[in-house]
């Protein structure tokens, strides 16, 4: 394991080193529908069925001949107790992990690749460099019999120095987790976690997105398992304050006591807390698989505020707001190969349907995000089996806004996405991917010259649709698996747009102009946890 492999300390209790193991290792308890295994008696003692040797009578077997055989002793054989064997102790020390992506990529004019995707959440293959470093510090205490885990991920995006030579040294970072967590301290199964974390569950691997739970949270949640490790129940709070005028309004104002120069002054400053609970039950079936369901809602809370408008000295007042999401999820899985069918369904209602840091740019009559909705179904889903691998992933979305008119920020759109791959070697094949995607917009107004003279044109619908293939040969030094990182391609894809799709982007856009579109360029994906034990 990497993060073993680059442990830079020794493992810790309580400040000091934890004794190294007893040799021999103790014998792992079995299971409890395992029989225990048979073990060799301590040496002379005589097995079931077997004379008792009588040192007092020589080598034989028997007694003095002629007395009569002694009766066979028979002892038990020690069992093992399951519950004394000792648990295994998490791993301490410190980890990196790492996931992310490097591209280089061009048109068929030599011009930058760019994502051709026109729904909200596309292909993964024309996606731009991304690069993820995790730095974790684990602890065993011996005293408490809690582990306690401190994650910090630090997150790059494109583009790198390489690309444009941007000085001083400027670079996309963002910190998406910085939070401590403990598990099992005081009350076995129960987890406890506070800070700033990236919190999520299952995601669709091809569309490189968490259908279900995603959310980006300052705050903390807590987590309990059953002994079963087949149910666990979870909840979480956390805040957020987005920089847009919905959230936040910063004005000059004379600094106080008739001092020199002006102070910034927050006059809209209200923060969102959003809680979230879910609860997950795991069904065996057979000797490896299995059915997930999960149960998943949100409720998200705005206080009321106040908004300078564009008159100095006239306010307004904005009204608190608030909005829920509600959620289920079901996975049947083989536990073989990666092989399994995840099937989301999400509703989300006012506020939250513009997701975590959204706000409506369209509200509703009253100011706020009442009557805005979103309904999303995903599935995602591998099969591999011999030299062949299947991918496919897919949604459709319906978004609502505020206002009560139809209008070009109401859509409904989808997406289809079918990923094959063919295995030459265990080292590495051929991918091939095919994607649908559409979508279907609001009332969109007519060209000014659209109308005859004197009367005015009606708005209509918009619909945009493109078809993508691509080809991509791959290495998989890990070995087969779709799942398998690092993994070297080159990737060669081909868009057609039609009409509709052109007319989504502005005039001069070379998107605007071609139907048909090109991106080659070489992809190197990896992905290596940091954590041995959470």
């Amino acid at each position: 394991m990497l993060g073993a492999a680059l442990c830079a300390s020794p493992a810790v209790a309580n400040g000091q080193p934890l004794p190294a193991p007893a040799t021999p290792t103790p014998t792992p308890a079995p299971s409890p529908d395992q029989a225990p295994e048979a073990t060799d008696p301590p040496a002379g003692t005589p097995t079931a069925g077997e004379p008792a040797t009588d040192p007092a009578a020589g080598t034989g077997s028997v007694g003095t001949p002629g007395a009569p055989t002694p009766a066979p002793v028979v002892q038990e054989l020690p069992k093992k107790d399951a519950a004394a064997a000792p648990e295994k102790v998490p791993e301490s020390g410190f980890f990196f992990g790492s996931v992310g992506r490097a591209v280089a990529a061009m048109d068929a004019e030599l011009g930058p690749g760019r994502d051709a995707d026109i729904v909200l959440r596309g292909s993964r293959l024309d996606e731009s460099t991304f690069i993820q470093m995790d730095l974790e510090r684990q602890d065993y205490w011996e005293s408490t019999g809690a582990t306690t885990r401190v994650a910090v991920r630090l997150v790059v995006d494109a583009p790198t120095l390489h690309y444009n030579n941007a000085r001083p040294w400027n670079i996309n970072m963002s910190v998406r987790n910085a939070f401590v967590e403990e598990r099992d301290l005081g009350v076995k199964g129960l987890s406890v976690w506070m800070g700033s974390r990236l919190y999520r569950g299952d995601n669709s691997e091809l569309l490189d997105f968490w259908p279900l739970d995603w959310l980006n949270t300052l705050g903390g949640g807590v987590r309990y398992d059953l002994p079963t490790k087949r149910t666990y129940f979870a909840a979480h709070a956390g805040i957020n304050r987005p920089l847009t005028p919905y959230f936040l309004q910063t004005v000059e104002r004379p600094s106080a006591l008739n001092q020199p120069g002006t102070t910034n002054v927050n006059i809209l400053d209200r923060q969102r807390l959003i809680t979230s609970f879910k609860a997950s039950h795991t069904v065996p079936v057979g000797e490896k698989g299995g059915v997930k369901g999960i149960l998943y809602g949100e409720l998200h809370k705005l206080p009321s505020g106040r908004r300078e408008t564009a008159e100095a000295g006239v306010y307004e007042d904005l009204p608190r707001d608030s909005g829920y999401v509600v959620g289920a999820q079901v996975s049947p899985f083989t536990g073989v190969n990666n092989s399994h069918l995840h099937l989301f369904l999400r509703y989300a209602g006012d506020l939250a349907a513009h997701g975590e840091f959204g706000g409506p740019s369209q509200p509703a009559p009253d100011g706020t995000a009442s009557g805005a909705h979103e309904l999303m179904f995903t599935m995602s889903a591998n099969y591999e089996t011999g030299p062949l691998g299947l991918m496919t992933s897919g949604y459709v979305r319906s978004f609502r806004n505020a206002s009560e008119t139809f209008d070009f920020g109401d859509l409904d759109e989808g997406i289809f996405v079918v990923r094959p791959h063919f295995y030459l070697r265990d080292w590495g094949g051929v991918a091939v991917e095919a994607s649908y995607q559409a979508q279907r917009r609001g009332r969109v107004p007519p060209p000014p010259d659209a109308a005859a003279p004197g009367a005015a044109a009606p708005a209509g619908h918009h619909s945009a649709s493109l078809w993508r293939f691509g080809l991509v040969p791959f290495l998989n030094a890990a070995g087969k698996g779709d799942f398998k990182r690092p993994q070297f391609r080159f990737i060669w894809l081909v868009t057609r747009r039609d009409e509709g799709a052109k007319a989504l982007y502005t005039q001069d856009d070379v998107f605007s102009q071609r139907t048909w579109e090109h991106f080659i360029g070489l992809n190197i994906e990896w992905n290596f946890k940091a954590s041995p034990a959470f």
